[in-house]
């Protein structure tokens, strides 16, 4: 069994910083892409940022120049620092692994609350 445990959200005013962290646990090996994805009330699910096993990074234009993704791969962890939030930054995040050889998984944590108050 495969866990994600996601942490660092909060509520934070328009212009602050707040730092995601998402831990893959368990029968996990091989783990190539990690991300975060996030849901705002009424809205679909939206891709954040992406990054592979080779460091390549993938942005959302909405958070390009705000937020950087990174990740520790001794550690299973992905990391997401999200500076200058702004009200619309608000959502649930949750975080996504890829993992195996073939066939590919894919695993997504139960999300952390990001508020951005005006």
């Amino acid at each position: 069994q495969v866990h994600l445990m996601e942490s660092g959200g909060g509520l934070v005013q328009a212009g602050g910083s707040l730092r995601l962290s998402c831990v893959a646990s368990g029968s996990i090996f091989s783990i190539r892409a990690m991300g975060w994805y996030r849901q705002a009330p009424g809205k679909q699910r939206e891709l954040v940022a992406t990054i592979d096993s080779a460091g390549s990074t993938n942005y959302a234009d909405s958070v390009k120049g705000r937020f950087t993704i990174s990740r520790d791969n001794a550690k299973n962890t992905v990391y997401l620092q999200m500076n200058s939030l702004k009200p619309e930054d608000t959502a649930v995040y949750h975080c996504n692994v890829v993992w195996g050889l073939s066939p590919k998984f894919s695993s997504w944590g139960q999300g952390t609350q990001v508020t951005v108050s005006s």
